[in-house]
Parts: C-alpha cells; structure tokens; sequence
C-alpha cells in the first residue's frame, strides 16, 4: 500500500501524463468563453484556477497577464463564427451544455472539423490580440509603424496599420504550446501546427488596404494608405473554403523525421494554406452524448434544394424530414419617412417549415 508522501510524488505525474495521452486539451482553452466577464483572467491566482489551461498556456498567462481578456474574446469570436459557417450543415459547432470541452469529443478526432476549428482559433487569437494593439489596450505594443515609404501604386505609407505580427507572434506562442509540449513526432500534433498556421495564414493573405485623400476641395493629390485586418467573418469565409477541400493526410517517416502526407498519392501535398485532416468524419446524423453529437433530429432545412448543404436530404441523411406549417409575424408595407425613419406594419404569414424526423 503507497504511503502518503509516494501518493504525493505520483500524482503530479499521473496528472502530466493524462495531460500529454489527452488530445483535446490543445482546444480547451476555448471554455474561457464560458466564463462570466466579470471573473478576471490574469494574475498569478487567476491563471492557475483557469479550466482548460494546459500548464505552458497558465505560464503564458502569468507572464502576459494584459492579454488574456484578448484570449478570452477570442474563445467567444471563435465559437459565434464557427457556428456561422456551418449553421447549414449536419454539425453545426454545437457546444456542449457543460465542462471544458466546449464542442465535445467530436475534437479528440483528428477530422476535418477538428482541423477546422484549430485554424479558426489560432487566427481569432491573433484577430483579438492585433485589434487590442490598435486600440492601445496593451502596454507591450500598438501600431505597426514600421511601413513607410511610397508604394508602387503611389500612395504613401502612413497612419497607423494593424500590428499583425505582434498578434500573430502570441498566436503561436499561446495557440501552438500544447502542440510542441508533446513533440513533433506524432500525426495529431504536426496536423494541429500545421492548421494552426494556416489559420494565420489565411489573415496575412487577406489584409487590406485603407487610404485617405489630402488635397484642395477634397481632391486626391495624395493618398496616404494603412494596412488592415479583414474582417473576422472574412477568415471564417476562406476557413470554410478550406474545409471543403482539406486533405486527408497519414504521417509518414522521411529518413529521420516524420511528416504528413496525402493518404492518396495522386494528390497533391497541401499547401501551407490548406486545412489537412487524419481520420474521416462521423455522419453526424445521430445522437451520440457522449462525443458530443446531437444528431440532426429537429433541425430546420431546405426542402426545395436537394443539393444544396442546407437541403434537408443532406442534413437529415436521406428522405427523414417532415414538413409543417407556421405562421411568422413579418416586417410589411414599410414606408420611408422623410425625416429620419422607416414605419413599417406587423403581417401573419403562413409558411412551410421542413424538419428533419426524430
């Protein structure tokens, strides 16, 4: 029988090992978003009580204590947007009523929706963190000034542009600890980094440009132009588009490294940008508690498309849908006012709602 003091020495380790065996604790960080606003997350106190913490991801959290509240938006942005993307498809970025686990064991799966919501992640950390710097909430940066100059278009580099790099710097340092604390050895981590980046990526591919106009009367003699950010909705644009051609990977060993490779060899390896999975996807059709799946049983769909992601033969796996009629209160006989407002009156309307069978 161990005595107290062996019980004491083992249970950290039993813990560390859990930790490293647990693939899902590289996205439970995303539980953050469960908390109340009022419950703060920095502080050497604070840190160690957060759930869903990896113990590299609490020492970030001590040491760049200003941008957790930064990390803790980004866990909203990242479930509200994901929810966004596939509000049509059979798994919809359910989240589960309780726990760290905010989507379920549907993540311990190396698919394409794992893939997925690790590159959203990665890249709402480095939205959320850039837009802190903009705004001067953070102390340790705040615009990029480093672009000057004249550009080849014309207009001359000025104002304050998106500090990006900082954002993206702390993605990689905060989003990618859990991956390289157990080594890069391993099929789940190399996919996790690799999906990570391209999340990052599809930022740094996406930024804008913003100018404004100097000159008499409002004339443009010159433009002094910013870089930007897209929009948030815009990552998980080209995210989704990248889901739908991810690529189906196994790890394979190259001399004395080991690297992900498409299963088929007529494919091409993906690119940086490209989302790569490991395991195909369940059909999500059925309930299934205890990985997190609420099946499709109640859902709304199209029933006058069958192609179509919506149409209820795709989201209900097949002919099991029911259609009914409602009646909705809708906006009618709107009426512009000429001062300031539009006046519109409530109609009944009955319409038809597709369903898909219990």
């Amino acid at each position: 029988m161990p005595t107290v003091s062996t019980v004491n020495l083992t249970a950290p380790l039993l813990l560390l090992l859990l930790w490293a065996t647990h693939p899902t604790m590289a996205t439970n960080w995303l539980s953050l978003a469960r908390l109340p606003r009022s419950r703060p997350v920095s502080g050497a106190a604070p840190c160690a009580r957060l759930r869903g913490l990896t113990p590299g991801q609490v020492g970030v959290c001590r040491a760049r204590g200003e941008v957790m509240e930064s990390v803790r938006k980004a866990a909203e942005m990242v479930i509200e947007e994901c929810q966004h993307q596939f509000r049509n498809r059979r798994w919809n970025c359910s989240t589960t009523p309780r726990g760290i686990n905010v989507f379920g064991r549907v993540m311990n799966q190396g698919t394409r929706e794992a893939a997925f919501v690790h590159a959203l992640s990665s890249a709402a950390v480095a939205v959320a963190v850039t837009r802190a710097c903009t705004r001067g909430e953070l102390e340790r940066c705040g615009c990029d000034r480093k672009v000057r100059g004249v550009s080849p278009e014309g207009f001359q580099w000025s104002g304050c542009s998106d500090n990006l790099s900082y954002g993206v710097a702390f993605s990689q340092t905060f989003v990618d600890e859990p991956e390289r604390a157990k080594g890069l050895s391993a099929g789940r981590p190399l996919m996790n980094l690799h999906n990570n980046e391209a999340g990052r990526k599809a930022i740094l591919h996406n930024m804008q440009v913003e100018c404004k106009c100097h000159g008499v009367s409002g004339s443009c003699e010159l433009r002094t132009c910013w870089k930007v950010m897209p929009p948030f909705r815009r990552v998980g644009v080209v995210l989704k588009e990248r889901f739908d051609g991810a690529t189906e990977v196994r790890l394979t060993r190259i001399g004395s490294r080991t690297a992900l490779l498409p299963r088929d060899p007529q494919v091409k390896p993906p690119a940086a940008r490209d989302l790569l999975y490991l395991a195909p996807s369940p059909d999500f059709c059925h309930l299934d508690p205890d990985n997190g799946i609420p099946g499709t049983a109640g859902r709304k769909c199209n029933g006058t498309s069958r192609l179509a992601p919506d149409g209820c033969e795709l989201v209900c796996c097949g002919p099991g849908y029911r259609a009914g009629r409602a009646e909705v209160v809708q906006r009618c006989s709107c009426k512009f006012s000429w001062c300031c407002s539009v006046r519109c009156q409530q109609c009944k309307n009955t319409v038809t709602i597709h369903t898909c069978r219990v």
